[in-house]
């Protein structure tokens, strides 16, 4: 990647022990949360509307990938994040016998599949290059995007994510 060489170094160095134990955390958090998300599927409305949107997902996967320590450890982290979110979500369906449909797994497979690739992409938005900026503002734009492809308009919710996200973004 080339062109990304020189948009952003490494500021902290972690040990191989340490960059274990985060990717270990962070998917742990994503198996909890796919457990805790579909229940919130079943149990709730708005709530279960909510994190079946995009921006929920990107948002989060933007932190984790901003705040690695490497565009590497981005890429481990998140998909290592939406690897266990999915896993424990349909085992969670599965168990409380819920209804899903396969294009819906195929869809958040070839998510979770493509996710390491945005994680290292991603990690290179707090650069400092111009590439950084386009890069921030890809991301939002593919979150709004999506809002309108996978379900037909932007919610406010949608929104209030690419607010905040945009204010990870950019902050300096």
């Amino acid at each position: 990647m080339i062109l990304l060489n020189g948009v952003r170094k490494a500021d902290r160095q972690i040990s191989f022990s340490k960059a274990i134990q985060h990717t270990i955390l962070i998917s742990c958090a994503g198996l909890v949360l796919g457990v805790i998300i579909k229940l919130l599927d079943i149990y709730t409305t708005n709530l279960g509307n909510i994190f079946s949107q995009m921006s929920v997902w990107i948002f989060l996967c933007t932190l984790i990938a901003i705040y690695s320590s490497t565009a590497k450890r981005a890429a481990v982290n998140v998909f290592g994040f939406c690897a266990g979110m999915l896993i424990t979500y349909y085992i969670t369906a599965e168990l409380t016998a819920s209804v899903y449909s396969t294009s819906f797994i195929y869809g958040w497979a070839i998510f979770a599949l493509f996710s390491s690739l945005m994680g290292f992409i991603v990690w290179y938005a707090k650069g400092k290059a111009w590439i950084s900026k386009i890069i921030s503002v890809c991301i939002i734009i593919v979150m709004l995007a999506a809002a309108i492809v996978l379900f037909d308009k932007i919610r406010i919710s949608d929104i209030a994510f690419a607010i905040l996200t945009s204010v990870f973004l950019f902050k300096k």
